[in-house]
């Protein structure tokens, strides 16, 4: 863990020029551990995303849910969606209008479930101080100390972020052909707003078209650890 002090932040007036969009959805369950294969089937649905510099979210739901309780990480595990549940795709805003047409309506198999995409709705990036990626993929086999050793390294020199507070979750495997890709997810507050709207727009790390490095809004830390 890291921690430093708050520091006061002006505020700051949120770019459009890269996006969320956030897609319906029709599917009953998907993998639990659908990284890989969801990647691949949005790029061969849209190949030039690849070039774009942009993300695939992966696909969330709730920890529990009338009782549900979620299933462990696995390839052979299912998440039950519900109506509610959407895919999001980070991208720059003047791609918007293509990665609509491309999607919307299209049918597409992800680890033999059919998942069949509808509207589409943009959604500007947040300008929140504090940003959780639930998966970020780092050198393998580090501990967390180490990690968050790398990651403050590379936030430093790749995307000029300095790190004040940071949380790291435990390591989180990625299930591809070629092997595990190993992750962690990742948690940093006190970000000043131009630091926030960077680390969005930039990600950390490889495998954004997988989900890692991806960066949204969380509640904050604050109530996880309080300074002695």
């Amino acid at each position: 863990m890291f921690w430093q002090d708050e520091e006061e932040t002006p505020e700051l007036t949120v770019a459009d020029d890269v996006v969320d969009v956030l897609f319906t959805l029709q599917c009953r369950s998907i993998p639990v551990d659908h990284a890989y294969v969801l990647s691949q089937a949005l790029l061969e649905a849209v190949p030039w995303l690849a070039q774009t510099g942009g993300g695939i979210h992966t696909i969330h739901v709730a920890g529990s849910q009338n009782g549900w309780e979620r299933p462990s990480h696995s390839v052979d595990e299912h998440l039950l969606l519900s109506r509610r549940t959407k895919l999001s795709i980070r991208v720059p805003e003047e791609r918007l209008a293509d990665l609509k047409h491309a999607l919307e309506g299209r049918t597409v198999d992800v680890g033999g479930a059919a998942l069949t995409i509808g509207a589409g709705k943009p959604r500007s990036l947040a300008k929140e101080r504090t940003l959780f990626a639930r998966y970020v993929a780092g050198p393998a086999e580090r501990d967390e100390t180490a990690f968050l050793r790398w990651a403050a390294d590379t936030l430093a020199r790749q995307v000029d972020v300095r790190v004040r507070k940071a949380l790291c979750g435990k390591e989180t495997p990625l299930t591809t052909p070629d092997g595990p890709v190993s992750t962690r997810s990742l948690m940093l507050a006190d970000l000043k707003p131009e630091e926030s709207l960077r680390l969005q727009q930039q990600g950390l790390g490889p495998h954004r078209l997988m989900g890692c490095g991806i960066f949204i809004p969380h509640k904050g830390i604050d109530a996880v650890h309080k300074p002695q």
